[in-house]
């Protein structure tokens, strides 16, 4: 038990229907006290009223139970984590493909997925379309999976000299995804297995695209501000920020916020050496410094799909 009670897991869930007529989002999150590992399974799903919240629930359920049913031995989940992660996938992939031949007016129904599975202080994950994971650590905020979309393919274009930038914003198909669980082939999934290690007070966040209504800077600020409160008080001030922004475009939100916590602080400097190149930076004049509270827990749900131009 003492291996396992070396990190301690806070996490917590909010979620908003934005100005969206329609909720299509599915999460569960499952941080048991004292297990040493959890998982945050949010899909975004696509389709309208009639089937994208049917879609993103048959893939968290798909998913979800997977890992439930093998987190019970850990040590082999971890030493199989691509192919349990690959298999949950293919297994919610042809459910919804099954579901969507079953019942016509469900055709063309998909969802996206986000996964983060964390180990005693080791992620993996696994990610199907563009909902972000995020890594807050010190003052800088990572994006640690993949985004499959054309608005991405176009930003590499453009980095690359290949694409000019004010075409690439005028493109009719930005907002378009270019892998989801729709059922056929999945042509791009972003697996992490081999982990990333996490260091005390590490945030991650797992969320659906309405989160990034707010920009990358935006994001590092709230957190950092809030960084010392519980998860709790994260998620609550991103919705805050959300609703205050008054979007009429605003999509669905829905997040999971967790902190990874030593019960003994170890002294060692922060490792980056398997993060991206942060996508935001936090002015450290600013500075919060409120109280710390651990080990909560919290189930929710959340999905979107329709892509959005950003500036």
């Amino acid at each position: 038990m003492a291996e396992t009670a070396k990190y301690v897991y806070d996490a917590a869930s909010a979620i908003i229907r934005g100005r969206r007529e329609y909720q299509e989002d599915a999460l569960a999150v499952d941080f048991p006290a004292g297990a040493g590992l959890g998982f945050v399974v949010l899909a975004d799903g696509m389709g309208g009223h009639s089937s994208g919240d049917v879609a993103s629930m048959i893939v968290v359920t798909e998913v979800f139970s997977e890992l439930k049913l093998r987190a019970n031995d850990a040590a082999q989940l971890e030493s199989e984590i691509g192919l349990i992660l690959h298999s949950a996938v293919t297994c919610a992939n042809d459910c919804v493909g099954r579901m969507a031949d079953d019942r016509p007016q469900m055709r063309g129904m998909g969802a996206t997925l986000v996964a983060p599975i964390v180990i005693d202080n080791r992620l993996y994950w696994i990610s199907v379309g563009d909902s972000p994971l995020y890594m807050f650590r010190g003052n800088r905020l990572f994006r640690l999976n993949e985004e499959h979309s054309v608005e991405s393919r176009m930003k590499r274009l453009v980095d690359r000299g290949e694409m000019a930038r004010e075409a690439a914003e005028a493109h009719p198909d930005r907002g378009c995804l270019t892998s989801v669980l729709i059922g056929g082939d999945i042509p791009e999934i972003d697996c992490r297995d081999t982990p990333i290690e996490l260091r005390h007070n590490d945030i991650l966040i797992a969320a659906s695209d309405g989160l990034q209504f707010l920009s990358d800077q935006e994001i590092a600020l709230i957190v950092h501000d809030a960084r010392a409160l519980p998860s709790a008080e994260i998620s609550a001030r991103l919705i805050k920020r959300i609703t205050d922004l008054n979007d009429p475009e605003q999509d669905n939100v829905s997040l999971c916020v967790l902190k990874v916590q030593e019960n003994q602080r170890l002294d060692r400097p922060a490792d980056v050496s398997h993060a991206p190149t942060p996508v935001a930076e936090v002015d450290t004049t600013r500075m919060a410094m409120l109280s710390r509270m651990n080990g909560t827990t919290r189930i929710w749900t959340r999905n979107c799909f329709q892509g959005r131009d950003r500036q």
